[in-house]
């Protein structure tokens, strides 16, 4: 089992209470609430912080009845259950986890007594969160800390008190996070054209969009995409190249859609990924000519791009991502879909995706991290309609701030009681951190391998379904069964952060069993939620970028098939006059979808210095439950109220 140690190191939560003497203030004794044994990887301390530095201090506090999540949400996605599909509505989901007064009124007392004036406190409009312009003096007054200015690799820098920041003992039970604080910007991913501007002490840092760290999201990129030889139309060489056909035949799908009027699924693209639309009609006019006129509607979240930014880009490290996603979600749901584009500026945040589709969520910056989403002057707040279905393409190392991960899980959580679908990639580096390839030392800190396994968030998040990859063996036809890809590893593992939901312990359990001590169990956390939930067909994908027809790979190509799926089972629903599938972890786990799948037993994800996990029958941390079959998936959904 993966060492005590480490998760202490990642819970940040202090072991006992401290008392730190706090000149001028009443309030002395403090609880050290969060810390870091080091410095994330590539960040090293520079210097102490410019005490007159101004940092947009965000204080998130307790929600009222979030210990209960779990079973609200098990009372309306279990299929057993007599209240399944009964979604809420967003204000009752507002009201039923809003911080209570007595949260509220404690914390600004605080704030009061600190000499933080209650005029220069800010509310976001569900109560969740409090924000304050603070001096790095005040802010260390306040937290009982000393602020760094930190120095990355590529030049740029941040400002935070990575070994911990403290509380008053009566605020702990009140606060949850304070940012920022303990929080780095981890993972990198490209910018395009209007990267989001980091705080003062690192404004003038950001030069190069093609190297800047700004976010915490990274795209999956299970191989590098390279021209296709011959261009194959038949489904007899989906080994060669995996085409909508090929897609089709592995997984019957052919769906009769009837109610897209009322049926809805987004594509989100984070970091400024764009989709070229010269790229999409070109494929479409391949593998789906009568699907070629069906144009994506642009929502942009927080940017300057515009839908007639559309077919400019050609970079590919820019249009890669875009191009794969809309390419298979349109070529699998034909002309009469309309898909919806959710471009969410710079940055790779998922939170500031869920500022723009949840008001509620969002005033000032809702529940975002200036050190880990960025910071955006003007922010779409609440103004995109969510989607019944959102496939993301990206996902991070979990080795962020446990609290910080925690909290944007339970907004995805909130959002799922309303009945929408988040699909997530697991990545592509097998047992290791997508995109970055790290694994966890010792001491928590994530470093280049090899080390104890390293997951990603969010797809490691309970409340959102995270999609594995696979692939047709050389030599095999749809017709056999599907093995994990060889070419790169299929995102999978146990979370260090999440404990495990009871949906999955039933088949999760039969493989620890099965699986023994083949992989050291040092190495992981056998306790932790397990990823991936499904799969899908991740290589070798037919794609066009910059108008060149490529052979491309990864989870990031199985989840929009995957999304497509539960479009059609959505469909299929509306056309019987049910509701939307939302969160479908419970469902797809329970013993009435037990044959909705094609097992998968063969392959490994490699990562960290070691084979990974074994693909087994029956769930396994490589290909999760299983590929799609369409026709019993919606079978088993019809059959449900």
């Amino acid at each position: 089992m993966i060492t005590l140690r480490i998760l202490i190191v990642l819970l940040g939560v202090a072991l006992a209470v401290s008392a730190v003497s706090i000149p001028g203030s009443s309030l002395s004794r403090r609880v050290l609430h969060e810390r870091r044994d080091a410095p994330p990887h590539g960040w090293t301390l520079h210097q102490r912080a410019d005490p007159d530095t101004v940092l947009p201090l965000s204080i998130a506090l307790r929600q009222s009845n979030v210990h209960n999540l779990d079973g609200y949400l098990q009372d309306i996605a279990d299929p057993e259950s007599p209240n399944y599909g009964q979604w809420w509505t967003p204000a009752r989901v507002v009201k039923t986890f809003r911080p209570s007064a007595q949260t509220m009124g404690t914390v600004r007392t605080w704030l009061a007594e600190e000499n933080i004036a209650l005029d220069r406190v800010q509310m976001s409009k569900d109560g969740g969160y409090m924000r304050a312009n603070v001096t790095v003096a005040e802010a260390e007054r306040l937290l009982a800390t000393e602020y760094y200015v930190y120095r990355h690799e590529d030049g740029s820098e941040d400002v935070g008190c990575h070994h911990g920041y403290h509380l008053p003992e009566h605020i702990v039970d009140h606060v949850d996070l304070v940012t920022p604080t303990v929080q780095f910007e981890t993972v990198r991913l490209h910018g395009y054209s209007n990267q989001r501007k980091r705080r003062a002490v690192a404004q003038e840092q950001v030069r190069d969009a093609h190297t800047k760290a700004t976010g915490y999201m990274k795209r999956p990129n299970g191989v590098a995409p390279k021209k296709a030889g011959q261009i194959w139309m038949d489904v007899e060489h989906c080994d060669q190249l995996a085409t909508i056909d090929c897609f089709r035949a592995l997984y019957d799908f052919y769906p009769n859609l009837t109610e897209t009027s009322k049926n809805t699924v987004g594509v989100v693209e984070l970091g400024d990924q764009l989709l070229n639309l010269d790229d999409l009609k070109m494929f479409l006019e391949k593998f789906n000519p009568d699907a070629a006129g069906n144009v994506p509607k642009f929502i942009g979240i927080d940017t300057d791009t515009n839908a007639g930014n559309l077919t400019t880009a050609t970079d590919p490290n820019f249009i890669s991502e875009g191009d794969l996603d809309f390419e298979l979600v349109i070529g699998l749901l034909g002309a009469k879909q309309e898909v919806q584009l959710y471009e969410v500026g710079s940055g790779g945040s998922v939170n500031f995706f869920l500022d723009g589709i949840d008001g509620s969520f969002c005033t000032f910056e809702g529940g975002d991290d200036p050190n880990i989403d960025g910071i955006i002057p003007n922010e779409d707040c609440g103004t995109a309609l969510p989607a019944n279905v959102f496939s993301v393409s990206f996902t991070g190392g979990e080795d962020l701030p446990p609290f910080y991960m925690q909290r944007e899980c339970q907004e995805l959580g909130k959002l799922t009681m309303t009945g929408i679908t988040f699909l997530f990639a697991s990545g592509d580096n097998g047992v290791a951190s997508n995109g970055d390839n790290l694994c966890l030392a010792d001491n928590g800190t994530a470093v280049p391998g090899p080390g104890n396994f390293l997951p990603n968030f969010p797809s490691t998040c309970p409340y959102v379904t995270a999609v594995g990859a696979t692939q047709v063996d050389p030599g095999k036809s749809v017709h056999d069964p599907e093995s994990a890809p060889t070419a790169f590893g299929s995102g999978g593992g146990f979370s260090n952060v999440f404990p495990r939901p009871h949906f999955q312990h039933r088949q999760v359990a039969r493989y620890l069993s099965a699986l023994g001590d083949a992989v050291d169990p040092r190495l992981f956390n056998r306790s932790g939620r397990a990823i991936p939930d499904v799969s899908a067909n991740g290589f070798p994908t037919a794609a066009v970028i910059d108008a060149n027809y490529t052979i491309v790979g990864g989870s990031s190509a199985a989840t929009p098939i995957w999304a497509a799926v539960v479009v059609a089972i959505n469909d299929a629903r509306l056309a019987h006059g049910k509701g939307p599938v939302g969160h479908i972890n419970h469902a797809l786990y329970s013993h009435l979808f037990a044959d909705a799948f094609h097992d998968v037993t063969n392959g490994t994800n490699p990562g960290c210095g070691t084979d990974g996990f074994p693909a087994m029958p029956g769930w396994d941390p490589v290909t999760g439950l299983g590929t799609p079959n369409f026709p019993k998936l919606v079978k088993r959904f019809l059959a449900l109220k």
